[in-house]
């Protein structure tokens, strides 16, 4: 009996470094982690803005911002509405995956995750006459 109360005390005083080893070990595996957003076809894309002819930014269902980029340029993607996604066999969003824009296929270039929010698109200065 009087052996536990000592060798309790210990223990958890070795399980505390063993703790803080496994937080500091937690972000490294996010950060190597591939970009990819589950589920796409099925709710897991909540939104997407196109930045210009060849960078969609996608959303996901926790909020978070990935940005891809075609492998040639879509002269339709700034002003579509409708985007098709081809995400076969694994129904997740990443850089293999193909998008249909006004019914042409784009193959993606890259897919990566961004911190915050996309930027603003810029506004185009109306000409004076």
């Amino acid at each position: 009996m009087k052996l536990s109360l000592i060798v309790l005390p210990f223990a958890a005083l070795a399980m505390v470094p063993a703790a803080a080893h496994a937080e500091d070990a937690k972000p490294a595996a996010d950060k190597s982690a591939p970009d990819y957003i589950p589920f796409a076809n099925h709710g897991g894309v909540r939104d997407w803005r196109a930045e210009d002819h060849d960078t969609i930014y996608f959303q996901d269902r926790k909020r978070r911002w990935y940005k891809a980029e075609l492998v040639r340029p879509s002269f339709d993607l700034p002003s579509t509405i409708f985007l098709g996604l081809d995400t076969e066999p694994g129904d997740r969003l990443d850089k293999w995956s193909t998008l249909y824009i006004e019914g042409e296929r784009y193959q993606l270039s890259s897919f990566e995750r961004i911190e915050g929010q996309p930027p603003k698109r810029k506004k185009k200065a109306k000409a004076e006459d």
